[in-house]
């Protein structure tokens, strides 16, 4: 058995853990086993890992250990990495990229010790044959990955190429779009399952959206792009079709319970554009609409998630000659009324970096969810909208100011 780690968004190790354990039903081999902060840690066949690339909507890497030893300097490292038969899994006249990271090492400089992970690799080809690979930084056909911790170093060749959050679709995004495994992530995170009302009403170039329909209609989210594992020298061709042909289409909904809007026309067509290249074949009913403005799509309530605006985007939805905090303070008011009044019934997840975003609102979350969007810390905020909370609040009798 081969071990793997998949790494993810941080926060996210969790949710990624319970959808390698879906996975793994399709295997007698992949088993998943623990989780660490940025990943899960999984083993089985190298076919496993196949499955997984295809499958995975929260990992952002399928990577396959090679070795694993104890270290006292870069020569140890060095020394490991020289020893790995590389030339079982690729050949010389194929690029490489060498990617090093470390916790608490006492190594010096990371820089020096990819250098050394390099030539290691460059070294064993020129022994064998004479010819070593070129380092490709950009397009490389194999990734190599180097873990650094305290006292052991482990090595692994990546089976995935591109992260996989790169789902093929993607042509243009809005200002700050979110990655797709962080979208599919808080989905789940969410716990929003295919024929639950979905809105999201700042919808941007629709990644959330698109995430969601693609369930809907049980495309795997790797089937529109290539995978390193392709180009290993053992790939098992015959093994990856018959996974793809196992892919079962679920019948289209007769009716949407999928739908966006955003206040830009831009962005609105933005995400027609995307769910056409992500193969989504039923409606998602889209409007170009301000969030203060809203109504529930459906009668019936369900889940409403977002990654609100902050910063500079807030600006495209107020009054730019406000100063930023007083143009946030009128956009979150002005949504949070929309949200007591109208979405009686409905679970609103907003997901921000914005840790006082509550307190904008005037809502006490009853559940924060922490994450990390790349090196930023967010939060994903659940409200329960309950029927009648407007109305119970402007019921409360007015406190008069206390006397010291």
């Amino acid at each position: 058995m081969t071990s793997f780690f998949c790494p993810c968004p941080r926060g996210m190790e969790a949710a990624l853990a319970e959808e390698l354990g879906e996975i793994a039903q399709q295997s007698t081999t992949l088993k998943v086993h623990n989780q660490v902060p940025g990943g899960v840690h999984c083993s089985g066949s190298l076919v496993d890992s196949y499955r997984i690339n295809l499958h995975s909507r929260i990992a952002s890497r399928v990577l396959m250990r090679v070795a694993m030893s104890s270290y006292d300097n870069e020569n140890d490292i060095y020394d490991l990495v020289l020893e790995q038969p590389w030339e079982d899994w690729f050949n010389w006249d194929q690029t490489i990229r060498v990617d090093l990271t470390a916790v608490k090492s006492p190594l010096k400089s990371l820089e020096f010790t990819t250098l050394k992970i390099k030539d290691a690799v460059c070294d064993r080809f020129r022994d064998q044959f004479g010819k070593r690979p070129s380092v490709n930084t950009r397009t490389p056909d194999m990734r190599i990955f180097g873990f650094l911790d305290q006292r052991n170093f482990t090595i692994y060749l990546d089976t995935s190429g591109e992260a996989l959050f790169k789902r093929g679709w993607r042509e243009e995004t809005g200002d700050a779009p979110l990655r797709e495994n962080l979208a599919a992530g808080l989905l789940r995170v969410a716990g929003w399952k295919p024929g639950t009302p979905l809105f999201d009403p700042m919808c941007g170039s629709g990644t959330i959206l698109i995430e969601a329909a693609q369930m809907v209609q049980g495309i795997p989210p790797g089937a529109r792009r290539r995978f390193a594992f392709e180009k290993f020298r053992d790939f098992d061709r015959d093994a990856w079709q018959q996974i793809k042909t196992a892919i079962k289409p679920n019948a289209l909904p007769a009716e949407p319970t999928i739908f966006g809007s955003d206040i830009s026309g831009d962005m609105v067509a933005m995400t027609r554009h995307n769910l056409r290249r992500a193969g989504i074949l039923f409606e998602v009913p889209l409007k170009q609409i301000e969030a203060q403005q809203v109504q529930p799509p459906v009668a019936t309530p369900g889940i409403l998630l977002t990654n609100p605006p902050y910063g500079e985007r807030i600006g495209v939805r107020g009054d730019r000659t406000l100063p930023q905090d007083e143009m946030a303070n009128q956009f979150y008011a002005s949504f949070s009324t929309t949200l007591k009044q109208r979405f009686a019934g409905w679970k609103v997840y907003l997901f921000t970096a914005d840790l006082g975003l509550p307190k904008l609102l005037r809502l006490k979350e009853s559940r924060k969810t922490p994450f990390f969007n790349g090196a930023l810390e967010c939060r994903l905020f659940r409200f329960d909208m309950v029927a009648g909370f407007n109305r119970r609040e402007e019921a409360k009798p007015k406190q008069s100011p206390q006397s010291p």
